[in-house]
């Protein structure tokens, strides 16, 4: 077979080169978004003249019969494909004839790619932000269904107050939050059609970019030729949302793990979310997280990587950036399968409330008494330095601060009154914390409210 730019050459590519320089393997997948980048130009390539009508509908009946090639599974790849656009080329030839060669008639594989790759970023966008909107969605029934349970609160994963299960979970929404927000942003700048561009210098052909793009799903057009073969912003953009959303995830799989450990014991996890030991048969493992929380490291990598790729290129395309798609759909397919399997553990899990009574201890309530003196007229850090003195004569009589006596508590300080015994409870420390963001219950119903607005979910 003749490569698209054999012309020139004298000597056959050494078979060792035609393996390091395939793509085929892994850019198959773009099949689909490159038949419609095709058609849409075969159009534009009629209005400009370099077509027949007839000619058109042939390409147009050809390219149509190869995405059913490929969608029924029938299309074989040749050794000669470099990669999809040889491949849905050749093929088309061997259908239509001759009249295939005119297709590429003012197009480069260098616009045609980076047109291909926006198409299929701008389809997986669709489904990642649905399954991101199904976790948030998980989240804000559980943490609904789960309102009236009160945990231990944790600071450098040491016991520090006492919030509401429902508040611990929704922290994890507004991180989400952010990154469905940050995915709305960056779709602005991945729905940009460099189409038309050419090799680098732009297209001699008096075509309708606008129009071009308007036909592909696209509202705007690259400004600049140059950089619209070899801009891959957008993909290092949507590996940095990816990695992102890996650490948020990593993170909430970490603390999950941590609850679930029979030493606390705050949470259950459901048998189909969860794997058993070759060896002990005791084992539950909570490997839906552990591989999310290990799958972090991949997407970081991937955004490492490919900026080390970008930062030493010179102007336009280079063939390093045939680099950008196998991190590209890594990424994506990690995070289809993560995000799902996130929300079934999630909406599966079993919250324990005895253990999570248990593990409550009064030492978490050691600010509140802070609050009380701090409400008769102490300054807080003489209060803090009080209450401070307060803990450390339970710890040395090695009691919970509630078993201390009025008589204990004035002996370190005379103002103490016996409405200061007041505070050794839990349900009051947390009903205290009612501005917005905080832990009492209707702080905790505002901001499920504020999430189920925000999913369009029923109030």
């Amino acid at each position: 077979m003749t490569k698209l730019w054999g012309g020139r050459f004298q000597q056959p590519t050494d078979p060792r080169m035609d393996r390091f320089n395939r793509s085929i393997d892994f850019d198959a997948r773009l099949w689909e978004v490159d038949i419609l980048g095709s058609q849409a130009y075969a159009h534009a390539l009629a209005q400009v003249g370099v077509l027949t009508e007839e000619e058109r509908d042939q390409i147009l009946h050809g390219l149509e019969k190869i995405a059913e090639e490929w969608r029924e599974g029938r299309f074989r790849l040749h050794p000669e494909d470099e990669d999809i656009h040889t491949a849905v080329e050749r093929r088309l030839t061997e259908l239509i004839g001759p009249v295939a060669g005119k297709l590429h008639t003012g197009r480069s594989r260098n616009d045609q790619v980076a047109t291909d790759l926006r198409l299929y970023l701008c389809s997986a966008l669709q489904d990642l932000e649905l399954m991101l909107s199904d976790l948030q969605r998980t989240v804000v029934e559980v943490a609904e269904r789960h309102i009236d349970l009160i945990m231990p609160g944790y600071t450098h994963l040491q016991p520090a107050q006492p919030v509401r299960f429902a508040h611990w979970l929704m922290s994890y929404f507004w991180m989400l939050q952010r990154d469905w927000a940050r995915l709305e942003d960056m779709r602005r700048r991945v729905e940009v059609s460099p189409l038309g561009s050419g090799a680098l210098a732009g297209t001699s052909l008096d075509m309708d970019r606008l129009a071009l793009a308007q036909r592909l799903g696209f509202n705007r057009i690259t400004e600049n030729s140059m950089d619209a073969v070899s801009d891959r912003d957008f993909v290092a953009e949507f590996l940095f949302w990816a990695a992102l959303l890996a650490v948020h995830l990593s993170r909430l799989s970490e603390d999950l793990i941590f609850f679930s450990n029979p030493s606390l014991g705050f949470i259950r996890l459901a048998d189909a979310y969860t794997t058993g030991s070759s060896l002990m048969p005791q084992k539950k493992n909570p490997d839906a997280f552990e591989l999310a929380r290990g799958k972090a490291g991949r997407l970081i990598g991937h955004l490492a990587g490919f900026l080390t790729t970008l930062k030493g290129l010179p102007s336009t395309y280079n063939k390093d950036l045939q680099e950008d798609k196998e991190p590209l759909f890594d990424a994506i397919d990690t995070l289809k399968l993560a995000l799902p399997v996130l929300s079934g553990a999630i909406a599966t899990l079993e919250p324990q409330p005895e253990r999570m009574a248990r593990a409550l201890d009064d030492a978490m309530l050691a600010t509140d008494l802070a609050d009380w003196l701090v409400a008769q007229g102490v300054p807080f850090r003489q209060s803090h330095h009080i209450v401070g003195q307060v803990v450390a004569e339970a710890e040395r009589r090695g009691c919970p601060l509630s078993h201390l006596s009025l008589a204990d508590l004035q002996a370190i300080y005379p103002g103490f009154t016996q409405d200061a015994l007041q505070v050794w409870d839990f349900q009051r420390s947390v009903e205290q914390r009612r501005a917005v963001g905080g832990s009492a219950k209707v702080a905790v119903q505002v901001q499920i409210r504020r999430a189920k607005a925000i999913l369009g979910v029923d109030l």
